[in-house]
């Protein structure tokens, strides 16, 4: 059995004695826990647990010789609260100095020692990763409840358990790492579903395990770290950036001064004229083949008018929002429209940025390699040889939702990508034209072609547009 975790309250939780009473609070955010009148022992105890990492067992002697054994009982139940709430961190001490101390990110984390056998081996998660915070080396996992900090002899303990190694294997490889110390280690990353066993046969456990099998490590990631749960980082709307950054205009400035109107088709026209909603959802379908005869720069106008355009910039305190015929995230609209034009008539071949306030087209390019290879890209990703006629690349600026949103804001992006998605198959289906989404695209090359910083905008979805085949007709 390991010797027990020393504990100790987080780092971000203050202690306050207010000097007017004997109260001592505890303050984690907006939560506050107040102890009146505490007995001489909880109110040592408590003051221990804020300053330094300290034995359970030492905690129990503190109590126990001033409040007695049941000023003891009322400190466990003090102390089982605490590590409900996610206010008790678990550490593992040598010399004076913590090589691994758990953060937790979420109240469900339950951490004790567990018996480890000495001939077992362990591996660590392929989920498990490192890295820097703050000056700190953190270990985390998206399927633990706690972050681990690390000092240099943690990291290097975590780097051998990149191979599988029992507690003696461990402890020899690491100066000043004893077998008792090797032994807490593991329990603690075990406990934290940092590390799986590895039996006799070289087999893992974890990849044994038929539905985390199927995931991959990104994914998983990013599924806990978007949605509240599984992660203690700022959520949502929090604007960490005002007054420290400018946020991104509502519309992204003009590319070239090359521009071209396109046509605006009559809306009262189209609600008299247009086939039933129902209809257009039972008879939409990806196409991936279309008519000899191109679409049109008329049809490409109404299209992008009906699905894309923006309908009025609305002015607020923090940034400019706007509204558009398809639902954005706070009004933010991060999504950007640029047409790659293979064959369409009147229209020349190459690359356009959609302006959604003046429907108009910006012309970037004229067809190039780069276009070429975007054009092909879509084409191979859809199993087909012929290019498609039009490619709408889909981009996000994501600053303009960051400066906002945290933590979900990639998630929202890939949301809205959706949306539009289905905003360009039900129009183009009602429009008796060929849509069809793609399910991946190349970022990377977008960036050269349009010439703008991977890490500023970026592409997030892809979608072909055509003529549709006879055959294929409503």
């Amino acid at each position: 059995m390991p010797s027990e975790f020393l504990v100790s309250l987080r780092k971000d939780i203050a202690a306050i004695a207010p000097p007017e009473d004997s109260s001592i609070i505890l303050q984690f955010e907006e939560r506050r826990l107040t102890f009146k009148n505490p007995k001489p022992g909880l109110r040592t105890a408590l003051k221990t647990l804020a300053t330094v990492p300290t034995p359970p067992s030492q905690l129990k002697k503190i109590v126990c010789e001033s409040d007695g054994f049941e000023g003891w009982q009322k400190f466990n139940l003090y102390l089982n609260k605490l590590a409900k709430l996610g206010w008790l961190c678990y550490s593992i001490v040598v010399n004076d100095v913590a090589i691994a101390t758990t953060v937790p990110i979420s109240p469900d984390l339950q951490i004790s020692p567990q018996p480890i056998s000495a001939t077992t081996k362990y591996i660590l998660s392929r989920f498990a990763y490192t890295h820097q915070i703050a000056g700190e080396t953190i270990l985390e996992s998206p399927l633990s409840f706690c972050q681990i900090r690390l000092d240099w002899r943690g990291a290097a303990l975590i780097a051998l358990l990149g191979t599988p190694q029992n507690i003696y294997e461990l402890s020899s490889q690491i100066p000043g790492i004893s077998v008792d110390i090797a032994e807490q280690f593991i329990s603690l990353l075990f406990n934290s579903q940092m590390l799986s066993t590895v039996d006799e046969n070289g087999v893992i456990a974890e990849n044994e395990n038929l539905i985390l099998a199927q995931w991959e490590f990104h994914d998983l990631l990013f599924h806990t770290r978007s949605r509240v749960g599984r992660h203690a980082n700022p959520f949502g709307g929090t604007y960490r950036f005002v007054g420290k950054i400018d946020p991104l205009s509502a519309l992204k400035p003009l590319i070239s001064n090359d521009l071209i109107d396109l046509y605006k088709p009559d809306l009262a026209a189209l609600a008299e004229t247009d086939i039933p909603l129902t209809q257009v959802l039972e008879t939409r379908k990806s196409i991936r083949q279309w008519e000899e005869q191109p679409i049109t720069v008329e049809q490409l106008g109404e299209f992008l008018y009906r699905t894309a355009r923006v309908k009025n910039i609305i002015k607020s305190d923090l940034a400019e929002l706007s509204q558009r015929a398809y639902p954005g995230g706070g009004g933010i609209y991060e999504l950007e429209i640029y047409p790659v034009i293979n064959r369409c008539q009147n229209l020349a071949s190459g690359l356009y940025h959609y302006q959604p306030l003046s429907h108009q087209l910006n012309h970037l390019t004229d067809k190039n390699e780069l276009v070429e290879a975007l054009l092909q890209s879509a084409a191979s990703a859809m199993g087909v040889e012929e290019m498609p006629q039009i490619l709408l690349v889909i981009s996000a600026r994501f600053q303009r939702l960051t400066w906002k949103y945290q933590s979900m804001a990639y998630a929202i992006i890939l949301k809205h990508v959706g949306v539009l998605y289905q905003n360009f198959y039900l129009v183009a289906t009602a429009m008796n034209l060929a849509p069809c989404a793609i399910g991946a695209g190349n970022a990377d090359l977008f960036a050269k072609a349009v010439r703008c910083d991977y890490y500023a905008e970026s592409s997030v979805g892809e979608f072909v547009l055509g003529s549709r085949p006879v055959n294929s007709q409503t």
